[in-house]
């Protein structure tokens, strides 16, 4: 039997790669919108830093 922390641990990952391609995808957009290229930068920078993260957590 799980208990509700084991299932929210096994579901972290998948919820912390969704919200890596969405910054990724907002990274891009602010990047080519050209109105604030210093927020995509921080965007596309804090989705390598979560996926790096969800690389620890699953090895």
């Amino acid at each position: 039997m799980t208990t509700p922390l084991h299932s929210l641990a096994q579901l972290a990952p998948a919820i912390a790669m969704l919200a890596v391609f969405a910054l990724v995808i907002g990274g891009i957009a602010l990047i080519r919108r050209g109105d604030d290229r210093r927020k995509g930068v921080l965007m596309l920078v804090m989705a390598a830093v979560l996926l790096g993260n969800v690389l620890i957590w699953t090895w």
